[in-house]
C-alpha cells in the first residue's frame, strides 16, 4: 500500500508550521499544531482549546496524513506514481478528502494522470473566504501551495 513519502510529510509541516496555541487559519477556522482544525475524536479545535506540545502535534499531523492518505487511495482509481500520490496527498490535507472527491483534479486524474491539464486544475484551489467580508479571495499562501503541489506532481 502506498504511503506518504517523507519528502511531503515534510513539505506539509513546512507550509502549515508548528503552533502550540489554537490560532484562527487565513479562513477564520480555529486550527493547531500543524494545521489541525479537529482531533482524533472529530472534536473541532476551538479558541479555547489548551496549547499542545510539538510532539502531541506532529502525532494529530500523523492522524491527518493517514486520513488523506486513505482517501487517495479510495478515490484515485488510475495508477499513480510515488509524486503524484504525494501531490494529492498534501492537497487533499489541506482541503480536506470531500474538496479531493467532487474535484475535476480527481476526474482528470482518473482518466489519466499524466494529462498536463492537471497542473491548472491544482491551480484553481486558491481562494479562501474572507471570514470578515464574506467574498472569496485568492491566499498568496495557496497560491504558492498549489504551484509547488503541481510541480511534485509532475517532478
Amino acid at each position: 500500500m502506498k504511503q506518504a513519502s517523507k519528502k511531503i510529510i515534510e513539505f506539509i509541516a513546512n507550509f502549515e508550521a508548528f503552533r502550540s496555541k489554537p490560532y484562527l487559519d487565513v479562513a477564520g477556522i480555529p486550527t493547531i499544531g500543524y494545521g489541525a482544525t479537529y482531533y482524533e475524536n472529530g472534536v473541532k479545535i476551538t479558541m479555547s482549546d489548551v496549547p499542545i506540545t510539538n510532539e502531541r502535534a506532529l502525532q494529530l499531523k500523523a492522524f491527518h496524513i493517514q486520513i488523506a492518505e486513505k482517501a487517495v487511495l479510495q478515490f484515485v482509481k488510475s495508477t499513480v506514481n510515488q509524486n503524484q500520490f504525494d501531490a494529492l496527498i498534501s492537497f487533499t490535507y489541506n482541503l480536506g478528502a470531500t474538496a479531493l472527491k467532487n474535484s475535476t483534479l480527481l476526474k482528470k486524474v482518473n482518466v489519466n494522470p499524466n494529462d498536463k491539464s492537471i497542473e491548472a486544475e491544482f491551480k484553481k484551489w486558491v481562494n479562501i473566504r474572507n471570514p470578515k467580508t464574506g467574498r472569496l479571495e485568492k491566499s498568496n499562501g495557496l497560491i504558492r501551495r498549489r504551484n509547488e503541489e503541481a510541480a511534485i506532481y509532475f517532478n
